[in-house]
């Protein structure tokens, strides 16, 4: 059985219930996105500085919280969360903490806020210990979390959500690499797109049980725009640019022989593929390929992350 939806009575601890408010099961693909970004530097022949490689880490998954938390709260002003029937609890329609009196929309706001303050305060001590191009970096993550959901400029609404993921996840593996190394270099943004393309086909595969719900709020992505016969046809497109991408970075010299591991998440891919191209109008039956689609992005996060350190091990 699915798990079931939260209620004020299940959490009657404050700080449990303001924790699950952020969705943490959802924070493992910020992790791997470290885990990748610090594999980067690493390999490159820096000696990690644990303290800022751990500080670092813990507040990008602060900041992937926030702005779930405020996506909730943006989602429940244009009303689509509340209008979506078709959502899989707990992979699409938000976290219903909202909908559901758990928190409401004014402490919801306050919480995503302050989770996003607590990142800025981090993020200077952590350029502070590395250097100002961390700034930019830092700024252009949360500027693109915040202008994913939040008015004015609704980017997702308008149909370029896919490349605020992509671009978002791209740019916590070269923040965390650019801590370690002090410096921009190109090595994490090679290392980081295949990885952050897979990520965005769960954003991707999310949107056909939300399309309903999306379309009657006015969120504008793809799947709304195109329907989903025509829209399946992108999860394969967007895992077969990742998967591409990867060997060609290989093939080019710039990523070793040992990253050729991710390939490894591929059969989970091509799976979730395939489960989407035959149930693409049937928004109850994708929960085994949203599964797959999580799966394949951790896996393969994971395996590119050990393929950049065996390579430095081996020489």
């Amino acid at each position: 059985m699915p798990p079931a939806e939260p209620t004020l009575a299940a959490f009657p601890n404050p700080f449990l219930r303001y924790i699950a408010a952020t969705r943490p099961a959802f924070l493992t693909v910020t992790f791997f996105s470290c885990l990748v970004g610090l594999a980067s530097a690493w390999y490159s022949g820096i000696e990690l500085r644990l303290t800022a490689a751990f500080v670092t880490v813990a507040f990008a998954l602060v900041a992937h919280a926030g702005i779930n938390v405020l996506n909730d709260y943006y989602d429940a002003l244009n009303g689509t969360d509340a209008a979506n029937v078709e959502r899989i609890f707990p992979y699409t329609g938000g976290s219903r903490f909202i909908q559901n009196g758990v928190l409401s929309a004014g402490e919801t706001a306050v919480f995503g806020f302050s989770l996003v303050a607590l990142v800025i305060v981090a993020g200077l001590w952590l350029t502070w210990v590395s250097a100002p191009g961390l700034i930019w970096i830092g700024s252009a993550g949360l500027s693109i979390g915040w202008a994913y959901s939040a008015p004015p400029l609704k980017l997702n609404a308008r149909g370029v959500g896919e490349l605020c993921v992509a671009a978002g996840f791209s740019l916590i593996v070269a923040g965390t690499d650019f801590v370690q190394r002090g410096a921009f270099a190109g090595l994490p943004w090679v290392a980081a797109l295949s990885y952050g393309l897979l990520v965005t086909n769960l954003l991707y595969i999310n949107q056909f049980p939300d399309r309903s719900a999306d379309e009657s709020a006015g969120k504008r992505h793809w799947v709304v725009r195109i329907g989903p016969d025509r829209a399946r046809w992108g999860y394969a497109a967007i895992g077969f640019v990742a998967y591409g991408w990867l060997v060609g970075a290989v093939a080019a010299g710039h990523l070793p022989a040992y990253a050729l591991a991710a390939l490894l998440s591929a059969p989970m891919t091509w799976k979730a593929a395939s489960h989407l191209l035959r149930h693409a109008t049937e928004p109850r039956a994708l929960a085994p390929a949203i599964q797959l689609t999580i799966g394949a992005a951790s896996v393969h996060g994971l395996l590119l992350a050990a393929g950049l350190v065996a390579a430095r091990i081996a020489g």
